[in-house]
């Protein structure tokens, strides 16, 4: 999908103009192009989600005007931005480093964007005083950022961001710089501050759990376009494109429905309890799948592929198998189940999948 329309992208033109974000992102650098139609309502949480290169930070500094656009427009509640400078934008933006001022204060550094916007000193700082109680650090308003925790240094990125009052907030990777005991919590910290912003907050991530956890919807950009976007849930369960189905852990393939029968466009067919007509995508997980060393004799499983081992690796408590074959997929089986199966890269093994197991849908 290379364009979304006026209403696809949860905001009709009309309501983008009277609130909120609507915005055609189009950018040249070189020969790579970004062209990512953008619009969300006042109140909510936009993930970019994209692999490395996909344009996700191109896009989010064009939104803070760090980055030209070559074509397109940015309409913030209705007003033109397109050659607003960045510092007279409402804009508020987190950045993956967070890029606190090392010699400032965690107060100070808070106070710092209202001064920039003319507010008093004592008034600058009683506002930056507010906004770090809210984020639970009301005794760390003295600390230098080398004294703050991973998570405390988040807090302060974030208060500051909003202590200019923005009408849109840019999240750069925002938990990328912690450990993961810390991500859990701040994660969950940011949740609640995000469902307390009344603007409009647009997050850039390659970390499915990050967008899904913090996000209303999703946008997936993949060389620059817009592949697949909608509520985290739809997105989980119906993916378009191999990095989605990467990214939420499904085998997915592409083919041509007959009732029951999917032909795929390259390999062999998929029996489904979906009735359809078409081109389609049909999609299970890997835990779905079983592996035999033997071909199955009077199994109910009406898809029986014979495959080849050809990776393993820990995937959670669970062993994750890499399948070539007939049908290339992943298959996700215990530690035990893997030992007595004998799997190493090589071996050969015969996989089945219920069509109960599997979920067919339009492409």
């Amino acid at each position: 999908m290379t364009d979304i329309d006026d209403t696809t992208a949860g905001l009709t033109t009309a309501d983008a103009r009277d609130g909120g974000l609507d915005a055609r992102l189009v950018v040249d650098r070189g020969p790579f192009r970004l062209d990512v139609a953008l619009r969300a309502a006042p109140g909510d949480v936009v993930a970019l989600l994209g692999p490395n290169g996909a344009g996700k930070t191109t896009a989010l500094r064009a939104l803070a005007g760090l980055v030209p656009l070559s074509g397109g427009h940015l309409r913030l509640d209705g007003a033109s931005l397109d050659r607003t400078p960045p510092e007279s934008r409402p804009v508020g933006v987190v950045f993956q480093d967070y890029l606190l001022f090392p010699h400032l204060s965690a107060l100070d550094n808070v106070a710092f964007g209202p001064r920039c916007h003319g507010t008093s000193k004592a008034e600058a700082r009683a506002e930056a005083a507010a906004w770090l109680e809210r984020m639970g650090l009301a005794d760390h308003l003295a600390a230098k950022p080398r004294r703050l925790s991973g998570g405390q240094a988040q807090r302060v990125a974030v208060a500051r961001a909003l202590a200019t009052n923005p009408r849109l907030l840019l999240l750069d990777e925002p938990l990328a710089a912690l450990d993961a005991r810390t991500r859990l919590e701040v994660r969950v910290q940011l949740r609640r501050h995000l469902a307390e912003f009344e603007a409009v907050a647009v997050l850039v991530t390659h970390d499915p759990l990050d967008a899904m956890v913090l996000a209303d919807r999703l946008v997936v950009v993949e060389h620059g376009r817009v592949v697949q976007e909608g509520a985290p849930a739809d997105i989980a369960r119906r993916p378009r494109t191999d990095y989605i189905a990467q990214l939420v852990g499904l085998n997915l393939y592409r083919g041509e429905a007959k009732g029951h029968t999917v032909r795929l466009d390259a390999g062999p067919a998929i029996t489904t309890t979906e009735d359809l007509s078409g081109e389609v995508f049909v999609a299970f997980p890997p835990g779905a799948v079983t592996l035999h060393r033997d071909r199955p004799e009077g199994s109910s499983a009406r898809n029986l592929w014979r495959c080849q081992v050809t990776g393993l690796e820990t995937h959670g408590d669970q062993i994750r198998a890499d399948l070539a074959g007939e049908l290339p997929l992943a298959a996700d089986l215990t530690t035990v189940a893997a030992a007595e199966l004998g799997l190493v890269p090589g071996a050969p093994v015969w996989a089945t999948v219920k069509a109960t197991q599997t979920h067919a849908y339009p492409a």
